[in-house]
């Protein structure tokens, strides 16, 4: 059945498009004094909002606590603290829990199935398994393995995930995890791809160890990364035969912008960058495919090598314009205001691309705390859900609602950014049908759903679960992958392709089955456990004796941007007729589902997917 809004539904979610699209407009009308203005406010303009607010973007925001201790440690201190952050210890943050399903056969892997059947028949094996010297489906254990690992890769990737939100919500170093998010949308690489965990593990990592440090040394790591090489075709870059894919991206994504080269520029640095490629998760130079003969990009000329490439490209002015905007709309505004721009591009680039004097500044000025710029930002569907559990104070990511269903719903999933861009962001984060999933999310971990079947190991794909149901009732491989015409029996139809089937080399469709049934036997289970939180305590520990005073300390806890006194008002009108009384004290024993239901209108509001 095709699922229809009501028309109620409908107008709901018109006017709460409408309630956002306004909240940015009241905003931009306050006091600009501020807005454009890159030097320092003064410590006596530094208070708490204004600590929250840092927290918010130079992180993911966090409890009354971690921004009391930030406010007491006055401006300098506080950016410095957020920063400066390599001296904090994260010994305490584990390392990934692989799953250990990756083995040497699965070394370059072949890019298609075909392209592996072919292989096996060229070599005799493939994927570490010989081919059968007689009977029938001599190929099916190598096809079987072929899947195998795109359904593992994808659930390992899966963990992975988990994995970087746990560090996005308990490390002490925030600003670290918010830059590593920051360049996996710069750098952008899809998992449907690479199909290889270990290579997106090890790029995080390193956009990770580079997160705040000099993008010259990023960007050249990032050139030589084994997934970036993979996504980017580096294995088609060769001399004579040139592969653009990296040379484009470089300069049109990564550093310089639309419009600052040519295509000639183009060409010339993909012959520069020819033979660069990856053995397994080593970066290699194949010196027969490079390309050693004199190239010109950007009116200079010579026998450049990649990283010259990117001496050359980092040189431009437009280079340092083009990643100071980028990090300005990333932590300040989509809205750019031009004229900064300038001051932090020198920044940027007096400092040899070294990012902490950059991000240092932007965090100390004026313009980043005005009224223009605070409450701008829409979060992602990511920042939401981690900037909520950190406010929540969670130690860790539940595993219900699940964290990659949760974002995925909302319009995005860490490791699958659409294209080689990344995520648009900014308000193609709150379309109607986006608003009401955002919604949704508030919901799922306030009431977590009871069934807790692990969706993330259900097959995604239904032919595999009708396969499976006709093989557990008694049918073989030909009739449980063939479709019955009309009203032909699974049964007639295998006996009419039995012969067929003796000579068949392989069933594509039963390798698919299989292939998952192994991934899920060897990739260890994702954690469903919920949100455990006390609200009652929560409120009452706050000091909160009345439901005004309660409504007052959750709309402060999880709001950046204030609800009108209308909305307050409401609020408090409904947990007052919930409770039947205004005295917290007095409701104290039944007063936690009327809680939770304030703090999912509170979360439903526009006012809360801003940061």
């Amino acid at each position: 059945m095709k699922f229809k809004w009501s028309n109620v539904t409908k107008i709901y979610l018109f006017l709460l498009l409408i309630s956002l699209l306004f909240s940015f407009k009241v905003l931009s009308k306050e006091n600009l004094d501020w807005y454009g203005d890159s030097n320092s406010i003064s410590n006596k303009d530094w208070d708490l909002s204004k600590a929250k607010h840092l927290l918010e973007r130079a992180g993911f925001g966090g409890t009354p606590e971690q921004v009391n201790f930030l406010f007491k440690l006055g401006l300098s201190k506080a950016v410095e603290h957020l920063v400066f952050y390599e001296n904090i210890s994260v010994d305490n943050m584990p390392e990934f829990d692989e799953s250990n399903i990756h083995d040497p056969g699965l070394i370059n892997f072949p890019p298609s199935r075909p392209a592996t059947t072919k292989l096996a028949k060229e070599n005799g094996e493939a994927l570490g398994i010989k081919v059968k010297e007689s009977g029938n489906r001599k190929l099916q254990p190598i096809v079987n393995k072929f899947f195998f690992w795109l359904r593992a890769s994808r659930l390992e990737t899966k963990r992975v995930a988990y994995w970087w939100a746990d560090r996005m919500i308990n490390s002490p170093r925030p600003l670290e995890e918010k830059m590593t998010l920051f360049w996996h949308n710069h750098f952008a690489n899809n998992e449907t791809k690479v199909r290889d965990y270990r290579k997106l593990l090890l790029q995080n990592k390193t956009f990770r160890l580079h997160a705040t440090g000099n993008f010259k040394k990023l960007i050249i790591a990032t050139a030589k990364d084994p997934a970036m090489l993979y996504f980017l075709d580096a294995g088609q870059n060769i001399k004579g035969s040139p592969n653009e894919n990296f040379a484009r991206e470089i300069m049109e994504l990564f550093t310089l912008g639309v419009g600052n080269y040519e295509e000639i520029d183009i060409r010339e640095a993909a012959r520069a960058f020819t033979g660069w490629n990856t053995n397994d998760l080593e970066f290699v130079v194949n010196e027969k495919q490079h390309d050693d003969d004199i190239k010109t990009i950007l009116n200079k000329t010579g026998n450049f090598s990649g990283e010259d490439v990117i001496d050359i490209l980092l040189a431009q002015d437009a280079a340092s314009r083009f990643i100071a905007t980028k990090i300005y709309k990333e932590f300040v505004n989509d809205k750019v205001n031009n004229d900064i721009i300038e001051d932090y591009a020198k920044i940027l680039k007096s400092n040899n691309y070294e990012l902490k004097p950059l991000l240092s500044a932007i965090f100390l000025s004026k313009d980043f705390y005005s009224h223009q710029n605070v409450g701008s930002h829409i979060k992602s569907p990511v920042e939401l859900v981690i900037s909520t559990y950190r406010k929540l104070g969670l130690n860790d990511t539940p595993g219900v609602p699940d964290f990659n269903q949760s974002t995925t719903s909302m319009g995005q999933t860490l490791f699958w950014p659409p294209t080689v861009a990344g995520w648009a962001g900014g308000r193609s984060w709150i379309t109607p049908a986006l608003l009401m999933e955002r919604g949704n999310f508030a919901r799922s971990f306030l009431y977590p759903d009871i069934d807790f079947i692990d969706k993330d190991f259900y097959s995604p794909d239904p032919k595999i679960i009708v396969m499976h149901k006709a093989i557990r009732e008694g049918a073989d491989i030909t009739s449980a992958t063939k479709s019955s015409n009309g009203g032909e029996s699974m049964m007639m139809m295998s006996e009419a392709n039995m012969m067929a089937d003796r000579d068949e080399d392989f069933n594509t469709r039963y390798g698919s089955y299989r292939g998952w049934q192994m991934a899920v036997s060897k990739v260890k289970p994702i954690v469903r456990d919920t949100i455990n939180i006390n609200f009652t305590k929560m409120i009452l520990d706050s000091g909160a004796k009345n439901t005004s005073e309660a409504i007052d300390y959750l709309i402060n806890r999880f709001l950046v941007v204030k609800l009108n006194e209308k909305k307050r008002e409401m609020i408090i009108s409904f947990l007052n007729n919930n409770l039947g009384t205004e005295n917290i004290i007095q409701a104290e024993t039944y007063l936690e589902d009327s809680l939770k239901m304030v703090l999912h209108l509170i979360m439903s509001q526009p006012e809360y997917q801003l940061g």
